[in-house]
């Protein structure tokens, strides 16, 4: 049991509000057997292209052009950006532009009925709890905001956008800064102490701690065992206790 009596809910997503698997087996492969396909079609869209230059940037370089080795590499752009593409999800790198690619992908399927996402059965009712007692909640996630909305409206319970007050993903910094959660708190325009960030990453409670926020670890079935962790425990959102 948690007792909050502040004014922002921050939530991660994986291990949190939807279990691990759904991401690693359901929206990871969806993504990665359709990157070629998805740049092949749409690499010359201008929102496409925006993402390519952010890759490039995270991988160091200037820009696409000076990214992207042409004819050297014997492959087509498409081929060439969805060989990287795989080579940081093997890694499971947390790279803005990879995100952003992954969330435009996702987005189809979502639209489709293909992808639902998936939510703990808790989390509905408290995130209605939390919004009727005037607490902001708010999700901070690797995955792009864009792909973050597009979770939470296409859920196996159905859209839970009304309730979710923003967005939050690596453009704010990583997860594990201190920085990230004085620069979310800075947005959210409350003091740190007024956060309470809940998370299945000791690391990331770590940093929000630091930067002042209260902190949960959140444990589900199927996340990874946390010995010796110094953050207080809960299992659901029903744990909380609202004033």
């Amino acid at each position: 049991m948690i007792r909050f009596k502040g004014r922002v809910l921050l939530l991660d997503i994986e291990g949190t509000v939807s279990k691990l698997s759904f991401v690693h087996e359901v929206l990871f492969p969806y993504a990665r057997e359709r990157v070629g396909g998805f740049l092949a079609a749409q690499g010359s869209d201008a929102a496409v292209q925006d993402v390519l230059e952010q890759m490039a940037r995270d991988d160091g370089a200037a820009s696409f052009a000076a990214w992207y080795p042409g004819s050297a590499s014997g492959m087509s752009p498409a081929d060439w950006v969805t060989g990287k593409v795989h080579a940081w999800m093997d890694v499971d790198a947390k790279l803005t532009g990879l995100k952003r690619l992954q969330g435009m992908i996702w987005e189809g399927g979502f639209r489709d009925g293909v992808l639902k996402s998936h939510l703990f059965e808790d989390v509905p009712p408290g995130l209605e709890a939390c919004a009727a007692k005037g607490i902001s909640n708010r999700i901070y996630s690797s995955g792009s905001a864009a792909a973050q909305r597009l979770f939470f409206r296409y859920s196996e319970f159905g859209d839970l956008t009304r309730w979710i007050d923003g967005y939050y993903d690596t453009t704010f910094g990583p997860k594990r800064s201190a920085a990230s959660y004085r620069a979310i708190a800075a947005e959210c325009r409350v003091p740190a102490v007024e956060i309470l960030f809940l998370s299945d990453v000791p690391e990331e409670l770590d940093a929000a701690a630091a930067a002042g926020c209260q902190v949960g670890l959140m444990l589900r079935p199927g996340n990874r065992p946390v010995p010796g962790t110094p953050h207080t425990e809960i299992r659901s959102l029903a744990e909380l206790e609202l004033p």
